[in-house]
């Protein structure tokens, strides 16, 4: 094999201790209390209440902010908070003008800032009248969860220091329209922000479904199989070289897949080879839509009558999302798969760039890449992993640490049958999603 040289290197250890440690911070108490205190603004409706201090969307994002400041102030000012907004308006939900403001808090990475990774939920709530913005909408579960989750998150990895840099979104707008997540992936594109991967986290507390299913210990990850922005001629080499199963985005669920397994105890991973639940979207797309990799974690098991109802009880039977619908615990270890997924990806190296897989009609397959970074963003990097797997295996099985090189030939193994990646690996054992080669795989 080329590289050879490579292999008498010392590999990085095959597991970064400290994501242990984080993978037990989560408080489920603060989770809860989180929740509470977002159900306690009654509703948090895209056109509701912005004056009051105590109720509406207004009272909402500024008590998100003022968390967030707060978390700040503890880690020496380590977090930029934001607000990012615009006005929408002729739109089928939004149809008089609405600012829809979204909660950004960016921790910034210590060698290769520009380099993001973003955990997100959602601000907003809603009852049946999705027009409806002055009723009680508790959104317990959806998504005071996923705000509480990423608020929790913010206090526990802003005690850390990583190479790139990691956002803690609170997104507006999601139920009237992904508009929030429309108007920050635009932002992101307009500064210039690379970002590599979007945790969507929308409803993470629920632990008991519809189907009569009482589960805690499964978690579902969302993901798109081809790239939203695939040009034809992209979908073209694609068709005969493969990658229809390996966009961004789905190498993105594959490592938090293997996150999960690695750190987390009592929680598997469901991939879902969907961008979304049939026929349903959430705020991981808009960022789809424009290049940026993501997916969208959350239950398993949903509960209809504690989503979009209005509260009322018919013969027995309770509809709503209020707490007693909350199960802290679970929220809290899909937390934990975050905050391990977050800092795993925040404290590797540059991703691998200009992947390309050679072979045809040859006893070898060759992959070759180049570094992703520049000198200072490359500091931590020990070397490259490669990585292979049958076309038919849902995760990569194979793999090999092969030191800081940009070229590697599997020696007799043959192009046609399997699928191959390599990722970027920091010295601490920290790294990257598998990069697929191609347009197809590229982050």
């Amino acid at each position: 094999m080329l590289g050879a040289a490579a292999t008498a290197q010392t590999a990085p250890p095959s597991e970064v201790m400290k994501l242990y440690d984080i993978a037990e911070a989560p408080s489920a108490d603060r989770i809860y209390a989180d929740i509470e205190k977002l159900v306690s603004f009654g509703t948090r409706h895209t056109a509701s209440e912005t004056e009051s201090d105590t109720r509406g969307i207004g009272a909402a994002r500024r008590w998100i902010f003022a968390e967030f400041e707060k978390i700040s102030d503890e880690c020496g000012g380590c977090l930029e908070v934001i607000y990012v907004g615009d006005t929408v308006s002729g739109e089928t939900r939004i149809p008089d003008p609405v600012e829809v403001v979204s909660v950004l808090a960016i921790q910034r990475g210590k060698r290769d800032p520009n380099r993001m990774v973003m955990m997100s939920g959602d601000i907003d709530s809603r009852v049946t009248d999705a027009m409806n913005a002055t009723s009680d909408s508790p959104g317990a579960n959806d998504n005071a969860s996923g705000m509480a989750g990423t608020i929790e998150a913010a206090r526990i990895l802003s005690k850390y220091e990583f190479d790139g840099t990691i956002i803690y979104a609170g997104l507006a707008g999601e139920e009237q329209g992904l508009f929030g997540g429309k108007i920050v992936a635009q932002h992101a594109l307009d500064e210039g922000w690379q970002i590599k991967a979007v945790l969507n986290n929308d409803m993470i507390s629920n632990i008991s479904g519809i189907d009569g299913v009482t589960d805690n210990t499964v978690a579902r990850v969302f993901s798109e199989g081809t790239r939203a922005v695939e040009t034809p001629e992209e979908a073209r080499a694609r068709r005969f070289t493969g990658g229809e199963v390996d966009s961004p985005s789905r190498n993105l669920a594959r490592y938090i897949d293997r996150m999960a397994d690695q750190y987390l105890t009592n929680l598997d991973v469901m991939m879902i080879y969907r961008l979304d639940r049939f026929g349903r979207g959430g705020h991981h797309r808009p960022f789809n839509a424009v290049g940026i990799p993501g997916v969208r974690i959350m239950e398993t098991h949903e509960h209809y009558d504690r989503q979009h109802q209005d509260l009322r009880t018919e013969e027995g039977r309770e509809y709503g999302d209020t707490l007693d619908g909350v199960d802290a615990g679970y929220a809290a270890k899909l937390t934990a798969l975050n905050m391990v997924t977050l800092a795993g990806i925040a404290g590797a190296p540059p991703f691998p760039a200009n992947v390309k897989a050679e072979g045809a009609v040859q006893p070898s397959a060759k992959l070759t890449w180049e570094h992703g970074g520049d000198k200072k963003a490359m500091k931590n990097l020990a070397g490259y992993r490669v990585y292979w797997r049958e076309t038919t295996a849902p995760q990569w099985t194979n793999s090999r640490f092969v030191g800081n090189v940009t070229v590697w030939d599997f020696t007799n193994i043959v192009i046609d049958n399997y699928y191959f990646g390599v990722s970027a690996v920091a010295k601490d054992g920290s790294e990257t999603p598998v990069v697929f080669p191609g347009a197809a795989g590229a982050f």
